[in-house]
């Protein structure tokens, strides 16, 4: 049986999205990682990598057959269009993955968490938005810490995003996260009543 009610996770870069996904799955509540998908797609013997490699060339695979990544992305960042001839093979792919996934995946919710929710259009096929937002300046601190990027690169890998308005223009739901741990775990713990409650499967 599949959920009634999907909600959309997303954020910015190092802005917390993982940490609250493994929250939601604490509590027994499936995430579909659309990030995962997108690789699963793209695996020796799967028509995504066929339909990349008869747009690309060859060129796009490794010695052994697999994606050369790196080298799709030299070819992506090179030219304008090829980020989105890949993307109209790639997203529809996506789509019917999590999709199926989710219709294989019970519980009285489901989380699809979406890096790129703002980007692809991704939140109409969801019944709910929600955001993990923090301060710009929190995110640069974060990726130059965790990543050990530097300011220039951190705030480039930034501007290659939706903007922190453009997420927050399509929430329903916002955690702000620039406290502790523990702070955190409240703001997920308070969601999912709340989710639980509009999926018509309240905690007693």
């Amino acid at each position: 049986m599949s959920a009634s009610l999907r909600i959309g996770l997303t954020g910015g870069i190092a802005s917390g999205k993982t940490a609250v996904a493994n929250m939601f799955i604490e509590r027994d509540i499936t995430v579909i990682d659309t990030d995962l998908l997108a690789r699963e797609v793209v695996e020796p013997g799967e028509p995504g990598l066929a339909a990349v490699v008869e747009e690309f060339g060859e060129e796009v695979l490794n010695a052994d057959g697999s994606l050369d990544r790196a080298r799709l992305r030299t070819i992506i960042f090179a030219d304008p269009d090829a980020k989105e001839r890949l993307e109209a093979i790639l997203h529809p792919l996506i789509r019917k993955a999590t999709f199926a996934h989710a219709q294989s995946s019970g519980g009285p919710y489901q989380v699809f968490a979406v890096p790129l929710i703002a980007e692809t259009g991704f939140d109409e096929l969801v019944d709910r938005v929600l955001v993990i937002d923090c301060p710009v300046e929190l995110q640069l601190e974060r990726l130059m810490v965790r990543d050990g990027e530097t300011e220039t690169s951190a705030r480039n890998i930034l501007s290659a995003q939706a903007s922190r308005e453009e997420r927050l223009a399509i929430a329903d739901d916002v955690i702000t996260n620039t406290g502790s741990i523990t702070e955190l775990q409240a703001e997920v713990e308070s969601l999912h009543q709340k989710y639980l409650r509009l999926a018509g499967e309240a905690t007693h």
